[in-house]
């Protein structure tokens, strides 16, 4: 059975863009709030016979511990995101992670049930983790496949803008948190921004339950293209793509430098105060909301790549004067050379990856290929806390180290980038047809030929 185009459903880019928002808002404000808890208060919770160096490191390593789970939970999503659709899966992720960040909030700590405190902290993290493998790939590929061709990476850039606004509510509701007393604070303070995640979950989910699945997947539905094992057809026909976002990915190192990093770096080391560093990320994310789709818009009209790059290439540059900056203690400083490499910058090379990712495969194995690619390389973003810890110096240049690393990963990212095919005025039916050899008999050509026909 071939399909042609007027039997299938109406894209809806601004209810996918709307959705892919609103779900990434939920997915990363519950993660989110677990890295500045890491970063403010959940060394002292679940680890507190630990030394304070050891229980930091213990704390940050509970919050890199979710990005090993991420691949596994790639593969299984990805699977059923190529099998099933994209919406039904993005449903499961939203209710997956908000139930996982609401349990969060209602656990015992160590002085009330030991070791079984932080256990269970690291389950429910994992959890987390595999909910977020599913979110972002899935809510890329849905808004894609809604968009027309002129207008992918403007559309796609909102579910990176939902991913900032998660970030930004989860700082605000951590800065009257972060005020209280200590003692308030360690009780039952930290556990308001988990818990007050049930009611933004809830109305995420009845936005995204209503979202139609998308043309280009029905369009494989009717043409009877769905691969049976995505991953298997990804691995042997896409592994060149699949290895570009892997590296591509690296570029996430620089969100973990601003979100958790900095913060722990600013407040314990340059008395730079918590309330301070939070209402830094609060406008840097702020200003992201506006900066993203404005990449998105120039990226429609100039290509992928030299947005991707060129935001990746700057970030590399920028993370020696940024450290730098902090060590000066300074608010005013701090807030200008966060503007400038994160809200400028990195929202380059962050607005454009939902579109430029997704543009690389086909439609069968889409959602696998930027879910798999992704979560592999954001592991990287997910351990820096951890390495950072391990290799920060003494002193004022201390942060040498560091920014060495995450120098690299940008750079890194930048030269996968530059490998790509540039995609930005290809039909979104035909995306992914080049990285087929061509007389490959794959599932992907004869979707391509009876879905387009």
């Amino acid at each position: 059975m071939t399909t042609t185009h007027h039997d299938l459903p109406a894209p809806a880019p601004r209810k996918a863009a709307l959705a892919s928002f609103m779900g990434s808002l939920v997915e990363y404000y519950d993660f989110f709030i677990f890295g500045t808890a890491s970063a403010l208060v959940f060394n002292k919770i679940f680890f507190p016979e630990f030394s304070s160096g050891a229980g930091t490191l213990a704390a940050f390593a509970t919050f890199g511990v979710a990005y090993v789970a991420r691949p596994v939970g790639a593969v299984i999503l990805g699977h059923f995101g190529d099998r099933i659709g994209r919406q039904r899966v993005l449903v499961f992720t939203l209710l997956l992670m908000g139930s996982a960040t609401f349990l969060i909030g209602c656990l015992p700590d160590y002085h009330a049930i030991g070791m079984a405190a932080p256990i269970a902290l690291v389950t429910l993290r994992l959890l987390q983790g595999l909910s977020a493998a599913g979110e972002q790939s899935g809510a890329s590929s849905l808004t894609v496949e809604h968009s027309d061709s002129g207008k992918r990476a403007f559309y796609a850039s909102w579910t990176l803008n939902g991913t900032q606004a998660g970030l930004l509510v989860g700082t605000l509701a951590f800065i009257p948190v972060a005020a209280l007393p200590e003692d308030a604070l360690l009780s039952w303070g930290w556990r308001i921004p988990f818990l007050f995640s049930a009611v933004v979950m809830i109305v995420a989910y009845l936005i995204r339950r209503t979202m139609p699945e998308t043309p280009v997947f029905e369009a494989l539905e009717d043409g009877e293209g769905v691969s049976q094992v995505p991953l298997f057809n990804l691995l042997r026909n896409h592994w060149r793509p699949l290895l570009r976002v892997i590296a591509c990915a690296l570029i996430s190192t620089m969100s973990t430098l601003f979100s958790t990093f900095a913060l722990k770096y600013a407040t314990d080391d340059f008395e730079v105060s918590k309330s301070s560093m939070l209402i830094v990320s609060v406008v840097a994310n702020l200003t992201m909301l506006f900066t993203q789709p404005l990449w998105g818009l120039a990226s429609d009209r100039i290509g992928r790549k030299p947005i991707f790059i060129g935001g990746s290439v700057g970030c590399a540059v920028l993370a020696f004067p940024y450290l730098f900056l902090l060590t000066t203690g300074s608010f005013w400083v701090i807030l200008f050379s966060t503007l400038v490499i994160q809200s400028l910058v990195y929202a380059a090379a962050n607005a454009i990856w939902p579109s430029f990712y997704a543009e690389m495969f086909p439609a069968q194995v889409r959602y696998s290929g930027v879910a798999i690619g992704t979560q592999i390389g954001f592991m990287s973003s997910g351990f820096l806390p951890l390495i950072a810890a391990a290799i920060l110096g003494d002193g004022r240049m201390g942060w040498v180290p560091v920014a060495i690393v995450v120098a690299a990963c940008a750079l890194i990212a930048a030269a996968a980038a530059s490998t790509a095919v540039e995609t930005h005025k290809t039909d979104t039916m035909k995306l992914g047809e080049r990285a087929t050899r061509p007389g490959t008999p794959t599932d992907d050509s004869r979707v391509l030929n009876g879905a387009t026909a």
